[in-house]
């Protein structure tokens, strides 16, 4: 039985959540508030960071792309001609690449910003550093996500996935990222449409489903959020 220690608006929990949703497994998913800082999750990742998935009683599996590669490698074959890994090491390092590029350069220039200032700031203690969103982070947010959204137009317009010929989980990366920053509203998409064509694509699948339930209380979905045909 699958574990995953996540925050619902955690951009790489929803990545997480996306790739075991592709792989049809059961997950019960345990939310974290890594600022609360609790010491039984902290013995699992003394960073005190999400997402941590454990499978029985095995190891605690730390961060998107350890988990990326452990369940690639104990799924993956299952898939077939699914399989979110390429098959050719060319194309499995060209993945591998913009899933680091999603999950670290795009999350700390854009997603931490909005999901930190106007999502968690509503769940963190003002002592603990809530409150008020940063204006001026936030204006940085909406600058750098356009230099992001033309670089997946570009990559959406010139493949058929964003990594090549197939979904792959650079696709389920990239759609994680963005899926939080569009549930606030932020994304730009009348500004490129091969991305906004890419990611109404993506939204459609299946295994997005649980991602367009979630809810912030007190904070509606924007109106592009679940609606397939934004």
């Amino acid at each position: 039985m699958l574990k995953l220690y996540h925050h619902p608006f955690s951009a790489s929990s929803r990545f997480v959540r996306l790739m075991l949703a592709e792989h049809e497994a059961k997950v019960e998913l345990v939310i974290e508030r890594p600022w609360e800082r609790r010491p039984d999750f902290l013995a699992l990742n003394p960073a005190g960071q999400v997402p941590v998935l454990v499978e029985n009683d095995g190891p605690p599996i730390v961060g998107p792309s350890a988990i990326m590669e452990y369940v690639d490698e104990t799924r993956g074959y299952a898939l077939g001609d699914r399989r979110l890994m390429p098959n050719h090491p060319d194309g499995r390092a060209e993945m591998r690449r913009l899933v680091d590029w999603f999950v670290h350069k795009v999350q700390d220039e854009v997603t931490s910003y909005f999901v930190h200032e106007r999502i968690f700031k509503l769940e963190i203690p003002a002592a603990r550093g809530g409150g008020a969103p940063d204006s001026q982070i936030l204006r940085a947010a909406r600058l750098n996500i356009r230099h992001h959204l033309r670089y997946i137009g570009y990559l959406a317009g010139t493949r058929n996935w964003l990594a090549g010929d197939r979904l792959t989980f650079a696709d389920l990366a990239a759609a994680a990222e963005l899926s939080a920053v569009d549930y606030l509203g932020e994304v730009p998409w009348d500004e490129d449409p091969h991305a906004t064509s890419w990611y109404a694509r993506v939204k459609s699948r299946p295994s997005f489903r649980s991602l367009l339930a979630d809810k912030v209380p007190g904070l509606p979905a924007s109106p592009s959020y679940a609606d397939l045909d934004f």
